[in-house]
């Protein structure tokens, strides 16, 4: 009966002994950095993602099989006995060189997804900004089989063309992202810019709304060699607009050539009609050209006071304004010709 007791003291000791050593290990292994065995990737950020609707421990095994060195059963009981085994958010993620199982679980949770981002740069046309977003890597592609106009209204866009209706900046998203999200910041952000730039414009501006000031902005963007000469270039043009005098600007020419442009513009082009031929055509074209930068905005609605109505490139960027034309044909002929 002795001999019996002294077994049964023996493994109740062996297995407090194991269970004080499991939690030891489990501690110890919670606050150890996973990269810190492989010197080679501890300098490297390693990447998962976890799909939309995954339980615990298909997330485990997600994280696992994208190459972190994480036990799943192990990551399975840490987010169970913490209590977070269903507050796991989807999207994705980084391991960075010291993070620890601990740290990695509270990322998931908190849904500290790892970035990325995408400029859009002024100017572009909304064509240029529609590849950058469709070649992006980082981007869930849900837009491609949509024409511009379901773009638009995906997006809750009362307006069918899209052209000068997104912000140009830099945007940071999550990875995997929607396209459409971009889009959308992007849009929210023109909408902001120019209602504000419009409320704050000057007196007597020659624009029916906010959106013919978009329009000139974009022209601007497009005319503007030196940003020093940027209101000048807005005042040639608003002045133009006062008088009823042709726009004549080359790059709403272009834009209404569309693919017919090759890089340079004939003077048989500047006779052929569309409705952005501004030597054709009086006013302002039906749509932007272009997306317009914050300074074009201001430009637009704050165009420096002058009496210029033409101006011409000197050949390093800026620009030479003239009141009348023969000042004109002598600035042309001192830098054109």
């Amino acid at each position: 009966m002795a001999t019996l007791k002294k077994i049964i003291s023996f493994c109740i000791l062996l297995l407090v002994l194991a269970a004080a050593l499991s939690t030891w290990g489990m501690l110890r292994w919670i606050d150890t950095p996973l990269l810190s065995d492989a010197p080679e990737q501890a300098s490297k950020n390693l990447e998962f993602t976890i799909k939309a609707g995954s339980n615990v421990r298909s997330a485990a095994r997600q994280i696992a099989d994208a190459g972190v060195p994480l036990h799943p059963i192990l990551f399975e009981v840490l987010a169970r006995a913490t209590g977070k085994a269903n507050k796991l958010k989807a999207g994705s993620f980084e391991v960075q060189g010291q993070d620890t199982p601990l740290q990695i679980l509270a990322k998931i949770v908190d849904g500290k997804f790892s970035m990325a981002s995408l400029s859009v740069i002024e100017g572009w046309s909304f064509k240029q900004m529609r590849s950058a977003i469709d070649a992006h890597p980082a981007i869930q592609h849900d837009t491609l089989a949509l024409s511009n106009q379901e773009l638009m209204r995906k997006i809750g866009s009362p307006f069918a063309h899209p052209e000068g209706l997104f912000f140009p900046d830099t945007y940071r998203f999550a990875k995997n992202s929607s396209d459409l999200q971009i889009y959308q910041q992007a849009y929210q952000a023109m909408q902001a810019h120019l209602e504000q730039a419009w409320n704050q414009r000057d007196q007597d501006m020659p624009y029916k709304d906010a959106y013919q000031a978009l329009t000139m902005a974009s022209i601007v963007e497009k005319e503007t060699g030196q940003a020093s000469d940027r209101t000048m270039v807005a005042s040639v043009f608003v002045n133009r607009l006062r008088i009823g005098m042709m726009l004549q600007t080359d790059p709403t020419v272009i834009y209404g050539m569309g693919e017919r442009f090759q890089g340079n513009i004939r003077k048989s082009d500047l006779t052929t009609d569309t409705p952005y031929n501004t030597y054709t055509r009086a006013g302002l074209p039906p749509t932007p050209i272009s997306l317009p930068g914050l300074a074009s905005l201001k430009a637009a609605l704050h165009p420096e006071p002058s009496r210029a109505l033409y101006f011409v490139a000197r050949g390093d960027g800026s620009s030479v304004f003239s009141d009348n034309l023969d000042a004109h044909n002598r600035a042309v002929n001192q830098y054109q010709r």
